[in-house]
């Protein structure tokens, strides 16, 4: 498991103003979600495939005595499998009762962030990225992208239809193939 530097903390004027982010990396890009919404960091894990499930489905993982299901991040992205070891993020979406994993490449560290600086996603980005992204902060590395955990649950994916449903290799599965 890569470990990112830490980045260094904004300058926060109120504490109802302040946001902890666990930084995260799909490919080269960095991303960012609320600590609040993170249970708990597995590190590297061994995943069961599931058949036929959706691409941005990476598999099952046994997670204290359940079977968790665990997202693709990099698959939701469109960006080519990972040949190396990933990472395994517990998540928790609250309205939906619903826990599951988030495959990424590596995890960083906890940066700070004023709300404020959040800047809104670009006019310009597809409607899959404006619907998973929050938006982006100006980070010393570079853009971090906000994600919300709530749209990245599996039964939310699979009900907004934006993602491919198939897994082989981020094509529509054809019956007469």
């Amino acid at each position: 498991m890569r470990i990112a530097g830490r980045e260094k903390v904004d300058e926060i004027q109120d504490e109802n103003d302040a946001v902890s982010l666990c930084s995260l990396y799909a490919g080269s890009e960095m991303f960012g979600i609320d600590t609040r919404k993170i249970r708990e960091v597995l590190g590297e894990r061994d995943l069961q495939r599931v058949p036929m499930s959706p691409a941005f489905i990476a598999g099952v993982v046994p997670y204290r005595g359940e079977v968790l299901t665990t997202v693709n991040l990099r698959a939701l992205l469109g960006l080519e499998a990972h040949s190396g070891k990933c990472c395994v993020l517990v998540m928790a979406d609250d309205e939906a009762a619903e826990r599951f994993g988030l495959v990424v490449d590596a995890v960083g560290g906890v940066v700070t962030v004023s709300r404020r600086a959040l800047e809104a996603n670009p006019c310009t980005l597809e409607a899959r990225g404006k619907w998973l992204f929050d938006g982006a902060y100006k980070m010393e590395a570079g853009l971090m992208v906000q994600l919300d955990p709530q749209k990245l649950s599996p039964s939310r994916l699979s009900e907004v239809g934006l993602f491919k449903n198939s897994s082989n290799g981020g094509t529509d599965a054809s019956p007469d193939r």
